[in-house]
C-alpha cells in the first residue's frame, strides 16, 4: 500500500460544549490546544490532549443537531501526506467521499465511511 495512514485525532458530539470542555479540562486534566468557531456546522469545535499524548479529541458542538443515543462518535480523523492520491487510492477499495474537500488555509479534508457507516476523515496538513 503507497499511502500511509496516520491516526491523528478522534471527533466526538456534544450537547453542551462548555460542560463536556469542563469535563475533559477540569476532571481528566487534558490541555486546549484549540477552540474555533465552525461555520460548515454552524457550530464550534475544541481540540483537547492530554499532557503525554499527540492523540486529540475533538469535540463537537453543533447548533442544530438533534441528538440521538450513540450520537457521540462524530468521526476519526487520518492525516495523509497527498490527499488526492489517498482519495484515488480509496476510490480503487470501492470507498468514495461523502463530503466536498473543504480547503482552508492550513489543510484540505473530506470523508468517507467504513463499513458501518462510521465517518472517517482524510486530511492534508499543507506545507
Amino acid at each position: 500500500m503507497g499511502v500511509n495512514f496516520i491516526l491523528r485525532y478522534t471527533g466526538i458530539c456534544v450537547k453542551n460544549l462548555e460542560k463536556s470542555l469542563d469535563f475533559y479540562l477540569n476532571t481528566l486534566g487534558m490541555e486546549l490546544v484549540v477552540r474555533i468557531k465552525n461555520p460548515y456546522t454552524n457550530g464550534e469545535f475544541a481540540h483537547v490532549k492530554s499532557r503525554d499524548s499527540e492523540h486529540h479529541i475533538e469535540i463537537n458542538s453543533y447548533a442544530d443537531k438533534k441528538y440521538q443515543l450513540g450520537d457521540e462518535l462524530d468521526h476519526i480523523a487520518f492525516q495523509v501526506a497527498d490527499l488526492d492520491e489517498a482519495l484515488l487510492y480509496l476510490k480503487s477499495k470501492g470507498f468514495e467521499p461523502v463530503y466536498e474537500i473543504i480547503e482552508t488555509e492550513h489543510s484540505r479534508w473530506t470523508y468517507i465511511t467504513d463499513p458501518d457507516g462510521i465517518w472517517i476523515e482524510i486530511y492534508q496538513k499543507k506545507q
